[in-house]
C-alpha cells in the first residue's frame, strides 16, 4: 500500500508593522483588512514632528500660523501637538495636524516613549521646557531648561525671541516684527506671513447660519460684535462698561448695523450689565456654552471690536475685520493681516508695559478713541450698503 504524501505547511507570514499614519496597532485601518500582513493603502509617516505649546489660548491660536511653513518645509510629515485641556478644542478640524494630545499624565508617558525627528518647543515657560527636555528627538528647536533650571534658547534662531523677553527697550520700543514672524524664525522656518489655521466644522457653519436666521439678522446687515472682556490674568485690557454703553448707543443709530455681544464665562455678568443699560439695542450671545460655541458666535459677526485678548486672536483666525485697542500689551507684535485697524495710546510714555496693576489710573484705556471706532463702523456700513 502506497504511503500518503504529507502536505508541506506554508510558513506563517512574518508580522508586519506598517509605516503608515493610519496604523494604530489595535484595530484595522479599513474593515476586513489585515494590517499586520499587508498595508492596502500606505500613507507613510514621514518626518515625525511634535509641537509643545502650553501657552495661553490666544497664543495657541497664533501658533497655528507656523503649520503651513512646517508643511512646506516637510511635505511628507506627521505633525502632533500637545496643549492644555482648555485649548485643545481650538485645534479641531485643523487640516495640518495628525494628532492632538491633551496635557495630562497618560499622554506624557505616551509621548516620552515615542521618538521624533523634530520637537518644536515654542513656549518660554519652565513647564514646557522641562517637558521638551524629557522627550526623545533627533532635533529640538526653540527653548529648553539648562542644568540650573533656567530657560535658554536651543538654537541661534531663537535668540532674538529670548532676548526680547529680557530687554524692555527692545520689546516695548524697538521691535517691529510681528509675533508670528518672531515665532517662525525662532523655529527655523521661512516666514511668509502665513495666516492662522482655524477651521469650523460643517455643523458649526450650519449652526451660525441658523442662529442668524433665528435672530432675524438680514443678509445685508453689517454684524458688529463687541468682545467685551479678556482673561482674569490681565484684566486691565478691558474697555470699561461705560465705554461699551457709549459705543452701542452711538452705533445703534447707524443704518444696516446689527450689534452683538460676545465673550466667555468670565464676561457673563459684564455682558448682562451692558444689556441692562442698553436694552434691545444689542443682541447678547450665550457665554457659557463652551469654547467652540463661543467661536461660532464670533463667526456670525463681520466686525469684531476687541482688546488684545483670546477673542481678538479668534477674530483674526476667522478672518474678520478687527478693530483692536491696545494699552498694556505690544501692538507691534499683532498682525491683523490687513483686515482692521489698531488703536494705540499715542504719546503715552508708559505704554506698553505688561503690568498687572496700573499706577496711572489706566490712562491707556481712557484714551481709547470711541469716535474713531464709531466712524470706522459707519465707513464699513456704507461700503456694505453699496454691495446689497
Amino acid at each position: 500500500m502506497a504511503k500518503k504524501t504529507e502536505k508541506k505547511k506554508k510558513p506563517a507570514k512574518k508580522l508586519f508593522i506598517p509605516d503608515c499614519k493610519r496604523f494604530t496597532g489595535y484595530k484595522p485601518c479599513f474593515p476586513g483588512t489585515a494590517c499586520y500582513q499587508e498595508c492596502v493603502d500606505p500613507k507613510p509617516v514621514g518626518k515625525k514632528i511634535l509641537i509643545v505649546n502650553l501657552d495661553a489660548m490666544g497664543a495657541v491660536v497664533q501658533t497655528t500660523s507656523m503649520l503651513p511653513a512646517i508643511k512646506k518645509k516637510y511635505p511628507n510629515s506627521h505633525i502632533s501637538w500637545i496643549t492644555l485641556k482648555n485649548a485643545y478644542r481650538l485645534l479641531d478640524n485643523n487640516p495640518y495636524l495628525d494628532a492632538v494630545y491633551v496635557w495630562e499624565p497618560e499622554n506624557w508617558l505616551i509621548l516620552q516613549q515615542m521618538e521624533f525627528d523634530i520637537v518644536y518647543q515654542t513656549d518660554k515657560t519652565k513647564r514646557s521646557c522641562a517637558f521638551g527636555n524629557s522627550l526623545n528627538a533627533k532635533e529640538k528647536i526653540g527653548f529648553g531648561l539648562n542644568k540650573n533650571g533656567k530657560i535658554i534658547p536651543l538654537n541661534k534662531e531663537a535668540e532674538y525671541s529670548f532676548i526680547l523677553g529680557l530687554d524692555d527697550e527692545l520689546k516695548f520700543r524697538k521691535n517691529e516684527k510681528y509675533g508670528t514672524q518672531i515665532l517662525q524664525e525662532s523655529m527655523k522656518l521661512k516666514y511668509q506671513r502665513d495666516e492662522y489655521v482655524f477651521e469650523l466644522s460643517e455643523e458649526e457653519k450650519k449652526f451660525c447660519e441658523q442662529y442668524k436666521s433665528d435672530n432675524h439678522i438680514q443678509p445685508g446687515d453689517l454684524i458688529v460684535g463687541f468682545n467685551t472682556g479678556c482673561s482674569y490674568l490681565y484684566e486691565n485690557k478691558k474697555m470699561t462698561i461705560d465705554q461699551h454703553v457709549s459705543l452701542i448707543n452711538g452705533m445703534h443709530q447707524i443704518s444696516g448695523v446689527q450689534l452683538v455681544l460676545v465673550g466667555g464665562p468670565e464676561d457673563t455678568e459684564r455682558n448682562a450689565e451692558i444689556v441692562r443699560r442698553v436694552g434691545d439695542k444689542v443682541l447678547s450671545t450665550p457665554t457659557t456654552e463652551g469654547v467652540r460655541r463661543g467661536i461660532c458666535y464670533e463667526n456670525i459677526c463681520d466686525v469684531i471690536i476687541t482688546g488684545d485678548s483670546f477673542g481678538m486672536h479668534v477674530a483674526i483666525g476667522l478672518k474678520k475685520y478687527v478693530i483692536a485697542w491696545f494699552g498694556l500689551s505690544c501692538w507691534s507684535e499683532i498682525d491683523l493681516y490687513d483686515r482692521g485697524i489698531k488703536l494705540i495710546p499715542e504719546g503715552l510714555f508708559c505704554a506698553p508695559c505688561w503690568k498687572k496693576q496700573c499706577p496711572y489710573n489706566l490712562e491707556c484705556i481712557q484714551m481709547i478713541d470711541l469716535e474713531r471706532i464709531t466712524a470706522e463702523v459707519k465707513r464699513l456700513a456704507a461700503i456694505r450698503a453699496k454691495v446689497f
